[in-house]
């Protein structure tokens, strides 16, 4: 089996690596592996904390990829000898106001009713956790399964992992699906090479229905949604763990690394295919981040980006084959990127290697968008 990737982010990346695994001959499509979203993701491993109603079957993908991420991890590692920054020391979400309390005091209802441990916590519980949180935080939410991982440093280990078991990396931009009969069997790069493959996976992110030659609605649409990050460096502890924050009504995050930096994110922004960095959305960023913890503003500043998430109709990831035959797509991750590689590369590998696809992945196909299943 001779498969193509298109795109090397995350998901790309972690379903090359399982899929050379499982045998194929892979090569993997993008002009600058490990970088877009993937490379200004904080990478917060938190399938509880990011629930919202109405998304059980996304929670129980996010949980199902939590749970693998142990196992995911000390296989990498162990293949590449690289660090992940892997971390399961939990995730605190506080409260700044009554308003904001009472929202998660809902949330921790809606969670306990699936069965998903939380721990309730009175502010004076928050400020013995992270004891730099401000006097006034009214109390929040203990998820002790839930973690952390730097995708800066997750990103490489996959790509070196992946050319360790014979990936091919082609750094040139993939230009057209070549289709033949019906089917799609390859792609067309900018500089007019062909690449034959049995297979091709389109997991390119937000530009993943940029590719010239797809039929119209082979795709489900995906957008950009923009998401502005800066980063802090502490030259002493900070926080000890991922701390999200309710302000007001509106959310902020700081993940710290072990060595000193501080991830503080995100704006989420529907401005098309846009990475501006902007004084507004770092105005946002910091005025929230130090209304939980004042602090923040005496830390170094050492770097500010924006990246795109790809934002399937639902904001669920869209994962299976296409309507073309011979395409499949792997994108539409939106903020769960990170949280969802390991799954969604066991998912796409046994697909693209007509394995036993685990059943978590069966709301997420790109049938559900067909006029067919709404008619």
């Amino acid at each position: 089996m001779e498969i193509v990737i298109v795109g090397a982010g995350v998901i790309g990346l972690a379903t090359a690596w399982r899929t050379a695994a499982g045998g194929a001959t892979v090569t993997l499509v993008d002009p600058e592996p490990a970088s877009g979203a993937t490379a200004v993701a904080a990478g917060m491993l938190t399938p509880v904390s990011e629930l919202t109603y109405g998304e059980e079957p996304l929670l129980r993908l996010g949980l199902a990829s939590r749970d693998r991420y142990g196992a995911f991890v000390a296989e990498l590692e162990e293949l590449t000898g690289l660090d992940t920054g892997h971390r399961t020391d939990g995730i605190i979400e506080v409260a700044f106001d009554a308003d904001d309390l009472r929202y998660l005091d809902d949330l921790r209802r809606f969670q306990d009713s699936l069965g998903i441990p939380t721990e309730a916590l009175t502010g004076r519980e928050c400020r013995r956790l992270e004891p730099m949180l401000a006097p006034g935080v009214r109390g929040g939410l203990l998820a002790p399964e839930d973690g952390s991982i730097d995708p800066r440093r997750l990103a490489p280990a996959l790509l070196a992992a992946a050319e360790r078991l014979g990936v091919r990396v082609v750094r040139r931009r993939a230009a057209e699906i070549v289709i033949e009969r019906d089917t799609a069997v390859g792609v067309r790069l900018d500089d007019g090479t062909e690449i034959r493959a049995d297979r091709v996976l389109l997991a390119a992110g937000s530009w993943s229905g940029d590719l010239a030659g797809l039929p119209p609605g082979t795709v489900p649409p995906v957008r950009p949604v923009k998401g502005q990050v800066i980063r802090l460096r502490a030259r002493t502890p900070f926080v000890g763990r991922s701390t999200r924050g309710l302000v007001k009504g509106s959310s902020v995050y700081l993940v710290p690394r072990l060595d000193g930096e501080i991830v503080v994110g995100a704006t989420q922004e529907e401005l098309g295919f846009d990475t501006r960095v902007t004084a507004g959305g770092l105005w946002e960023l910091l005025r929230d981040a130090r209304e939980l913890l004042p602090g923040v503003t005496e830390l170094e500043f050492t770097e500010v980006s924006a990246g795109l998430r790809p934002g399937s109709p639902d904001n669920a990831p869209v994962m299976g084959p296409s309507a073309l035959p011979g395409l499949f797509v792997g994108t539409g991750h939106f903020r769960n990127g990170i949280l969802l590689a390991p799954v969604s590369a066991d998912i796409l590998s046994a697909m693209l290697l007509d394995g036993p696809v685990p059943e978590v992945a069966g709301p997420f196909t790109p049938g559900r968008f067909s006029p067919e299943v709404h008619s």
